[in-house]
């Protein structure tokens, strides 16, 4: 059930941001927002995103699980705080450099390791928007590094969505193959030498001859730094089409 102060006049939803964290009457909260999230962004790192529950945080935090509702209404809520804490770890968005490759490969450098250290991002933050202060900060930052290219509000919009999208699925594809490769207990090496036998009867049937070129050929999947090429390589290709075209 909701919540009165879910409830509205309206009957609407409140965002956990339109509310202060400390209320104008009644005792000072014994916890800030940021105590919050971080007890439950080391939960979700140690055992899991379902590991977070209202429970299980008021525990770590050392207090009741009904005072924790003074806090926070719901689950959603407790997500919305830790998505923005994540956001926040690394400190706030640099001053724009001017240059807005630099900036915008530096922003999208910054969601992948984000993601990396707390893969429980990816269902979280794909969900919904979130506009706590930190998210908000660092997406006027991207808006501001495309601002100036010729791009209106809307080709900015699905810009920096398809910017994000292009993060977000192969960091999930990193870690996919990742976690693969511990279910197996090999290494990229290992695994490589046990799909060798395979590969050369592939090769043998003859069918499929551009797969076999990229087995025996390219480099990329030998490089010792393989997600990071692949990950700066294609960031480029999506950056280049932001490039302003001469007139």
């Amino acid at each position: 059930m909701p919540t009165e102060r879910e409830k509205g006049s309206s009957g609407a939803h409140e965002l956990i941001w339109m509310r202060p964290e400390r209320a104008a009457k009644g005792p000072a909260p014994s916890k800030s927002r940021q105590e919050i999230a971080a007890a439950a962004v080391a939960l979700a790192d140690a055992e899991g995103l379902e590991a977070v529950s209202m429970r299980k945080v008021a525990t770590v935090l050392g207090v009741g699980t009904a005072s924790l509702y003074g806090y926070v209404d719901s689950k959603d809520e407790m997500y919305d705080l830790m998505v923005d804490w994540v956001e926040g770890e690394d400190g706030p968005p640099p001053p724009l450099s001017g240059d807005w490759r630099s900036d915008l490969s530096g922003l999208s450098h910054r969601i992948r390791g984000s993601i990396l250290r707390h893969p429980w991002m990816i269902s979280v933050a794909a969900g919904r928007p979130n506009f706590g202060p930190n998210s908000l900060a660092w997406h006027e930052y991207g808006l501001g590094a495309m601002d100036g290219l010729g791009l209106t509000i809307d080709d900015m919009l699905v810009a920096s969505e398809i910017l994000q999208s292009f993060v977000r699925g192969l960091t999930t594809r990193e870690l996919a193959e990742q976690q693969a490769l511990r279910r197996v207990s090999l290494d990229a090496d290992q695994w490589a030498r046990v799909l060798g036998p395979y590969m050369d009867l592939v090769e043998e049937g003859g069918k499929y001859p551009r797969f076999i070129r990229v087995v025996r050929d390219a480099h990329v999947p030998r490089a010792t730094d393989r997600q990071e090429l692949i990950f700066t390589t294609g960031l480029n290709y999506i950056l280049d089409s932001l490039t302003p075209k001469a007139q």
